[in-house]
């Protein structure tokens, strides 16, 4: 479950990332795509890399056009409802 990740894409076809917040703060934040088989890796600072497999397609395409990639951590809540933005940064894209 820490892994747990989601795209949204807006009518701008601009792309999101959601997942659960993690140890540590982001910092100068990077994400590396590889568009031949949907990963990517988000580089959130100098000692955490987070792997995103099973990128869907569409996300895929909206990244390649974009130059950073908008990331919101959120808190982990019992309630839905009480969960928080804790972090909402901007990752650099790298294909």
């Amino acid at each position: 479950m820490k892994d747990t990740f989601d795209f949204i894409i807006n009518d701008e076809d601009e792309v999101m990332l959601l997942l659960y917040v993690r140890d540590g703060e982001p910092k100068d934040a990077s994400i590396a795509i590889n568009i031949t088989d949907n990963t990517a890796v988000l580089h959130r600072n100098d000692d955490d890399d987070i792997l995103l497999n099973e990128i869907p397609e569409q996300v895929i395409d909206s990244l390649q056009d974009a130059d950073s990639l908008l990331v919101c951590e959120m808190s982990r809540e019992e309630n839905e409802e009480d969960t928080k933005i804790i972090y909402a940064y901007e990752a650099d894209i790298n294909l």
